[in-house]
């Protein structure tokens, strides 16, 4: 026989359940969780969190909440994060003049200094405290511990607008992964803990280099085979010409919007590194609005959804 609960403080006695229908909405949404909940129970999630949200307490600790609730069923999260305008603001404080090509910021031995310790020092630490308080174990790494990425400069051309020539540019230390090795991250999970990763990798010439946040998560989405890949935006998803949200793409479709102009601008980018990482391992990838109360929670969990799923469905 189940223990009777204590009676609310000041000795109250509860309703009838007849009279709390939350507790069955409760219940039911649970019930249509559980499939969700045994199917995904071992996968990784990555999970690229940055834009409004980390600047947003209220936000920040629905994210730490969301992340330890996926850990306690079962589920595998991996942290990536951002911090471009916390890096900026660090770079403004120390005098420090950044300049910007096809939005990727020109990175000198100084900024990538500046980069580094933003990003691998008070962000990082950031969102480890915050899912310690909401209940969980984080442990905060960058790509260069334990080898886990291995970075190559970021080779980029641009067109010259008067003669049509494409030439090379130098972003200086700015890098895309050449090489994943998962074993820090799977010691990690393997030890009841959640990885949160600073997008920093160290090439194979000793230097530093700055990634970015997405393309970082994408190749650890694609390494560890990852059920989902989550980018957490500021928009709702992928949205067609009159404004309504895509809720299902194919790299064939996604091809085709960006031809048609559907898809543009900071999109572009986000979507590319969707289908580089389904078409590389993961599974699926999710554009979803970061500023939703618990969008991931909606997303994984219920058959209604809250972004864009992209995938290799036939």
């Amino acid at each position: 026989m189940h223990k009777p609960l204590p009676p609310p403080q000041g000795g109250a006695t509860p309703p009838p359940m007849s009279q709390t229908p939350d507790i069955h909405a409760k219940a039911e949404t649970l019930i249509e969780a559980l499939p969700y909940f045994q199917r995904y129970a071992g996968r990784s999630f990555v999970v690229k969190y940055g834009g409004n949200a980390m600047g947003d307490e209220r936000a920040a600790r629905e994210f730490a909440e969301d992340v330890v609730l996926l850990k306690a069923v079962g589920i595998n999260p991996v942290v990536v994060h951002g911090g471009g305008p916390q890096i900026g603001a660090m770079l403004e404080k120390l005098g420090v003049e950044t300049t910007f090509v096809d939005g990727l910021r020109v990175t000198d031995k100084q900024t990538a200094d500046v980069a580094e310790m933003v990003l691998s020092g008070a962000i990082n630490k950031a969102i480890v405290g915050s899912i310690a308080r909401a209940g969980g174990k984080a442990i905060g790494i960058s790509g260069k511990d334990g080898g886990l990425v291995t970075a190559a400069k970021l080779q980029r051309t641009q067109k010259d607008p008067d003669s049509h020539i494409e030439k090379a540019l130098d972003l200086g230390f700015v890098g895309e992964p050449s090489r994943v090795d998962t074993t820090i991250i799977e010691t990690v999970t393997g030890a009841g803990m959640i990885p949160v990763v600073a997008p920093i990798g160290v090439g194979e010439d000793g230097h530093t280099y700055n990634i970015n946040a997405d393309t970082m998560a994408g190749a650890l989405a694609a390494a560890l085979g990852a059920a989902r890949l989550l980018l957490l935006t500021d928009v709702a998803g992928v949205l067609d010409k009159q404004g309504g949200l895509l809720t299902d793409l194919t790299p064939t479709d996604i091809r085709r919007l960006r031809d048609d102009g559907t898809i543009s601008g900071g999109m572009i980018p986000k979507l590319e590194t969707c289908v580089q990482a389904v078409e590389s391992g993961c599974e699926a990838a999710v554009v979803l609005d970061g500023r939703v109360p618990h969008a991931m929670l909606l997303e994984f969990f219920t058959a209604r959804g809250a972004g864009t799923l992209v995938s290799q469905r036939g």
